[in-house]
C-alpha cells in the first residue's frame, strides 16, 4: 500500500506540528449573574456627601454639589488688615520722601541766598575801598600774617609797619589783593563784609598773639611758604 506523504515524513524522523492551544475566556459578570457595584450607598449611584446639580443642599450640607459660597471660598483670612497695613506703610514712605525733598529745596535755597548776600557784600566793599588804599610802591618790608588758614604777606614801609603793629592801620582783602587802610576805613570795611578783613591788630593784645609783628621775625623774600 502506498504510504502518504505524512507517513513518509514521520518515518524520516519529522515530528508532527503541535496543535494550537485554545484559550478559554473568563465569564463576564453578567454571565455569572453578578450585579454591578453601586457607586453610592444604597445603590443610588451618587457620590456620598454631594447633592444634585439643582442647587439643593446635598448630604454634606453643600449647595449645588459645592462647599461654601464663592465669596466665602475666595476670601483670605486677614487679607483686609494686610492690605491696610501696606497702604499705611506706602503713605508713610511718601510723606517722608516729600519731607526730605522739601528740606533739600530749603537747604539749596538758603545756600543760594547766602552766596547772593556774599556777592553783594563783596561788591559794596570793593566800592568802599576804591581809592582808599595806602599801599606804597616803595614799600620793601614784608609783613606776614595769617588769613584763611594760610600765611599771607603785604609790603609796607618802616613807618607803616609800626602803625600796623600799633593797630592804627589794617589789611583788607579785595578781589585777591591785600590793601593797607587806616583804622577808620578798616572799621567800615568790617561792617560791610567782616570776612574781608585780613589783618586787624588789637594794640592792647599781648605780642605773643601775633608772632609776625616783631621785625626780627621777618621772613626772607626768597623763602617759599
Amino acid at each position: 500500500m502506498t504510504q502518504s506523504l505524512r507517513d513518509q515524513l514521520l518515518g524520516l524522523g519529522f515530528k508532527p506540528a503541535p496543535k494550537p492551544e485554545v484559550r478559554r475566556e473568563a465569564p463576564s459578570p453578567a454571565k455569572r449573574g453578578a450585579k454591578p457595584a453601586s457607586r453610592g450607598e444604597g445603590g443610588s449611584g451618587e457620590r456620598p456627601g454631594r447633592g444634585d446639580r439643582s442647587g439643593k443642599p446635598g448630604p454634606g450640607g453643600r449647595e449645588g454639589g459645592r462647599g461654601q459660597p464663592n465669596s466665602a471660598r475666595h476670601a483670605k483670612p486677614g487679607g483686609g488688615a494686610g492690605k491696610r497695613g501696606e497702604i499705611d506703610l506706602a503713605k508713610a514712605y511718601a510723606i517722608r520722601a516729600q519731607k526730605e525733598k522739601e528740606e533739600r529745596i530749603a537747604a539749596e535755597a538758603a545756600k543760594q541766598e547766602a552766596a547772593r548776600l556774599k556777592r553783594e557784600a563783596r561788591a559794596k566793599l570793593h566800592a568802599l575801598l576804591e581809592g582808599k588804599a595806602l599801599n606804597r610802591e616803595d614799600a620793601d618790608i614784608a609783613r606776614h600774617f595769617e588769613y584763611g588758614g594760610k600765611i599771607k604777606r603785604i609790603y609796607v614801609t618802616e613807618e607803616q609797619l609800626k602803625q600796623l603793629n600799633a593797630g592804627q592801620l589794617g589789611v583788607v582783602q579785595d578781589n585777591g589783593r591785600y590793601l593797607l587802610v587806616d583804622a577808620e576805613m578798616l572799621a567800615q570795611a568790617e561792617a560791610v563784609f567782616a570776612a574781608g578783613v585780613a589783618l586787624k591788630i588789637d594794640p592792647n593784645a599781648p605780642p605773643s598773639d601775633d608772632p609776625y609783628a616783631d621785625p626780627q621775625y621777618q621772613v626772607p623774600d626768597d623763602l617759599v611758604w
